[in-house]
């Protein structure tokens, strides 16, 4: 009998510790980092993004760290997944190489997501390399009619999953997209775009130190930030640019409709239904 309630006890505990441990997970990006303005400046062998993004990535885990979390997942995410190193990554940091999977890793429950180096949507005014998924392939993403990009749909993506997002870093109009929707989290503008490929940047060590401090204080808005959910049915319309006609066969596809020559929707039930049916990712 002693050893079966030691057993129980046991499991308690570490059942509530496993509930209560705070897991935050990084999402990476580069255009939204200090100092980054030109295209060719976003190439994983450079040696300056990798840098910069490195040591942005660094100082949002060492606030989140000092903030009371207790693991930091970084899903290195830009570009093919080629740009972190696991030889300068944080040492209390886990990185993900290589693609997170239609639910990103989201039914791994964490506590919550953060965004780092993070750029607005395609279409949006004076954001840096504004662009939705793909800068080369995509025109316009709309959800339920609404213009969205990579911010709105990830976060939309994680709410599906009852995961709050607590922090963006990246440019002003990154910041502004994600406030429009989430306004309780917590946000580190690291330049002000004033075209495509125009910028005012702080430095890199103000946005390390600028990143580090609200990171300290998002993890405190852990519990207090609710999920971002979509209710009901869900379409995701996706519009290619004008070298990416659509094939004969789209329309074949489980709850697609083809719109035009290089757009089509997906209908879905759910947010998650709907995304994992435009399968564009």
């Amino acid at each position: 009998m002693r050893y079966r309630f030691w057993l129980v006890l046991i499991m308690a505990v570490g059942l509530c510790w496993a509930q209560s441990k705070k897991s935050i997970f990084i999402i990476t990006d580069a255009e939204g980092v200090a100092g980054i303005c030109r295209q060719e400046q976003v190439e994983p062998t450079v040696a300056e993004m990798r840098e910069a993004l490195t040591g942005e990535v660094n100082a949002a885990v060492e606030g989140f760290l000092a903030g009371g979390a207790d693991e930091v997942v970084v899903w290195d995410a830009h570009d093919g997944s080629r740009t972190l190193s696991a030889l300068t990554i944080h040492p209390k940091a886990k990185l993900l190489i290589g693609g997170a999977g239609p639910t990103g890793l989201m039914e791994r429950k964490f506590s919550a997501i953060a965004f780092i180096g993070q750029h607005a949507m395609a279409g949006t005014s004076k954001g840096i390399m504004a662009h939705s998924y793909s800068s080369l392939g995509i025109q316009n993403m709309r959800m339920n009619g609404k213009l969205v990009g990579e911010i709105e749909t990830r976060v939309a993506l994680a709410g599906w999953f009852d995961t709050p997002v607590i922090l963006l870093t990246g440019d002003r109009a990154a910041v502004e997209e994600l406030r429009a929707i989430v306004p309780q989290a917590e946000f580190a503008e690291v330049k002000e775009g004033l075209a495509r490929y125009a910028c005012v940047s702080l430095s890199a060590q103000e946005a390390r130190e600028l990143i580090r401090e609200h990171a300290r204080m998002a993890v405190q808005k852990i519990g207090k930030i609710p999920p971002y959910k979509i209710n009901g049915p869900v379409t995701i319309e996706v519009e290619y640019t004008t070298r990416n006609s659509l094939p004969p066969e789209a329309g074949l596809r489980p709850g697609a409709e083809v719109v035009d020559d290089r757009t089509i929707r997906y209908h879905g039930k759910d947010f998650l239904e709907a995304w994992l049916r435009a399968r564009f990712f």
